[in-house]
């Protein structure tokens, strides 16, 4: 197959590039219509705890698989796959630092390890643009703006931090389209949390995201955020786990699951 997947290649297809090293990008406008993921993974000691997170914050954190201990195969969503090598770029936390970016784990991997995937709002882009609601990362060629707001999360004993959205400009009347399609797709956030003002929200610069990249703001258009699963990076940050490894933000795990 070309290496240079596309909106219908399917997801075995595209994790073999990844895994192969043949391609190293963000996962946005791949494989239509299946669901995306992010990866959080934790020694077992701290499993329990980052669950808890999980179940007090759905909708950043919508939980579509755990794993075995020590087991890298995602049996629910993708059986067969390999957390280890079968995303495109993987972030290493240690202290709660971020210290490297990798793009396998074979050489991190650990027995006790427990991983977990999270829905991801990539899930419902190609609905959008069925509906002819532009998804502006995409026509841009560029990862999807990312931002840490001043809504806090529910803690979890050693997780907590804010809350972390995703952004895509539309008209207003673009925006109320948006809410009817992505309500429906709640394992990947669902409707957005906040439209209009940033500064509501606590995003100073709309045009500096802690996350991904910039793209165009339309004069006739509004910024619609929705949660987004990098919330878990501010919380592994904020409590300082000696060990932990996610997704780079934008480069997703993406699943054998329909996503409609």
């Amino acid at each position: 197959m070309n290496s240079f997947p596309n909106q219908t290649s399917t997801p075995q297809e595209v994790r073999e590039l990844f895994r192969t090293g043949e391609i190293v990008r963000p996962t946005t406008g791949l494989c239509d219509n299946y669901l995306q993921a992010n990866l959080v993974i934790l020694p077992e000691k701290l499993a329990f705890n980052f669950l808890l997170f999980c179940q007090r914050n759905p909708k950043p954190c919508p939980v579509l698989d755990v794993t075995d201990v020590g087991s890298s195969e995602p049996k629910i969503v993708a059986p067969g796959a390999d957390l280890r090598t079968d995303l495109p770029l993987y972030r290493i936390f240690k202290n709660g630092e971020l210290v490297e970016e990798v793009t396998d784990l074979l050489n991190y991997w650990q027995d006790d390890f427990v991983a977990f995937l999270l829905g991801c709002s990539f899930s419902f882009e190609a609905p959008m643009i069925a509906a002819n609601l532009p998804v502006r990362h995409i026509e841009e060629g560029r990862n999807v703006p990312m931002y840490i707001t001043n809504i806090p999360c529910e803690p979890a004993e050693n997780f907590a931090g804010n809350l972390v959205v995703s952004m895509r400009p539309l008209t207003p009347i673009q925006a109320i389209q948006a809410v009817e399609i992505t309500s429906k797709f709640s394992n990947a956030h669902g409707a957005p949390i906040h439209f209009g003002s940033p500064e509501t929200i606590g995003i100073s610069d709309i045009n500096q995201p802690d996350f991904g990249d910039t793209v165009s703001i339309n004069d006739d258009e509004v910024p619609v955020f929705w949660a987004c699963g990098v919330t878990p990076q501010v919380a592994i940050r904020n409590s300082g786990v000696e060990f932990a490894i996610t997704h780079s933000p934008g480069h997703m795990f993406i699943t054998d699951i329909k996503a409609n």
